[in-house]
């Protein structure tokens, strides 16, 4: 099935099975007290796992709830095998942002009323977040977290070259360059790696689509956005050494030491905040597990936001995640009270200690503690997200940035590769073009 008569198959069972449920207060009548929730990854960590389900299993005793963790490669091909069918639907789900104008436009989730809208935050959840999550004025998926990148790097390293924290995206450049030396790359990051790459296209003033009258366009050829991409391609081909190829890894890793000779594999890397955890020497937790002490060793571990072209911060892509409920649910209260205590002060000061930016923006100051925190919020305001066009999410499930990143890795002239693959995405941001 192609993915436009997919997202069309969607779209006409929610339709029928709503025709059918007509004149009914839910969807689908409360059958079981069993729920599932969709996480997607890893970066909601045991503890807030935990904590969900000892938490709704107190609070409705005789039910249960499963987490059932999806990954983002194959994310929209599993919503869209299960959200149109109510005998395989999750009754909530996590997807990312980027996602969600896609599938709110399919009808696939259930309205968030609002008075439950209130309840759950209101106007202190992040803004653009709900915006993703919305379609005229109506509220279907909420925030669930949100992260922004910033660089870490080798204080050690950068010391001994006499490398200083730079002011300007074109001194990290030369900085970076600089730096790769041997089997040390300057700066780590594959070829395909679209989602770090984009925040050079974002800080020279580049967009990757617009909105023109009722139309959404690509507009890799605008000449800002031009510019950005062969930025970045000078940067990956004289800093890095990971393949083309390669399209996001555990950079982290990258500068441990051991993986090379007993020496870092990196100088810098950029990553979302939460990569922190899996950065730094091995220690013992109180459960007797291995774990990384979260760049205790400030001599030898730094971060620093990626500066913009003329100083400041760079508008850096920011990632994260929105929170919806199928709108074929058959457990629309169950559900509603496990959004409860996603959205409770508990668990969203849960989610600012572990790292991920709560939904609630009452809770972001609980980050400003520390250098990790203050450097997340800093970033975070200038970060963009990709656009809310309808068929974003099919651009992304079909890897068009990460073919479009490999080409400029490999040496290929931007200009002409903009003209390309705006000619292949333009007709696909609308929703309107079937993938064979």
């Amino acid at each position: 099935m192609t993915r436009r008569r997919a997202v069309a198959a969607l779209t006409a069972a929610l339709a029928l099975v709503a025709l059918t449920a007509c004149g009914t207060e839910e969807v689908v009548p409360e059958t079981s007290e069993d729920i599932v929730l969709w996480l997607v990854g890893a970066d909601t960590g045991d503890d807030l796992r935990e904590h969900l389900v000892a938490t709704f299993e107190e609070r409705n005793p005789g039910a249960t709830l499963t987490i059932e963790q999806k990954e983002w490669p194959t994310l929209v091909d599993d919503l869209e095998a299960s959200l149109g069918d109510p005998a395989l639907t999750p009754d909530v789900v996590e997807l990312g942002n980027t996602q969600a104008p896609t599938f709110t436009g399919s009808g696939a989730f259930r309205e968030i009323s609002p008075e439950l809208y209130q309840e759950l935050g209101g106007d202190d959840l992040l803004p653009s977040f709900v915006e993703a999550g919305s379609v005229d004025g109506t509220v279907y998926a909420l925030p669930y977290y949100f992260g922004s990148r910033y660089v870490f790097y080798r204080k050690d390293v950068w010391k001994e070259a006499g490398a200083e924290v730079p002011k300007t995206l074109d001194e990290f450049g030369e900085t970076v360059k600089s730096l790769r030396v041997g089997n040390q790359a300057g700066f780590a990051m594959g070829g395909q790696d679209w989602r770090n790459g984009i925040s050079w296209v974002f800080a020279h003033g580049g967009e990757l689509a617009v909105k023109e009258g009722d139309r959404w366009v690509s507009t890799l050829s605008d000449p800002s956005t031009i510019a950005g991409l062969e930025a970045w391609q000078d940067v990956y081909q004289n800093a890095s050494y990971l393949p083309a190829t390669e399209v996001d890894v555990a950079y982290w890793d990258f500068l441990n030491d051991g993986l090379v000779n007993g020496e870092p594999a990196a100088a810098t890397i950029m990553a979302p905040s939460w990569a922190r955890w899996s950065i730094g020497d091995l220690v013992r937790n109180e459960d007797n597990e291995e774990v990384r002490d979260g760049m205790a060793d400030s001599d030898r571990f730094g971060i620093f936001a990626l500066p913009g072209v003329d100083g400041g911060v760079a508008p850096v892509f920011a990632g994260g995640s929105n929170m919806a409920i199928s709108a074929l649910t058959r457990n629309a209260g169950l559900s509603e009270d496990l959004l409860r205590i996603v959205y409770s002060d508990e668990y969203q000061t849960m989610l600012a200690e572990s790292g991920l930016g709560p939904a609630n923006t009452r809770f972001t100051r609980l980050m400003t503690g520390d250098k990790f925190g203050r450097t997340l919020v800093a970033t975070a305001e200038a970060s963009k997200l990709t656009p809310p066009a309808p068929g974003w999410a099919d651009v992304e499930s079909q890897g068009i940035y990460e073919e479009l990143f490999k080409e400029i890795a490999r040496g290929g002239g931007v200009p002409a590769l903009a003209q390309k693959y705006d000619a292949i995405m333009t007709p696909m941001l609308d929703g309107t073009v079937e993938d064979e």
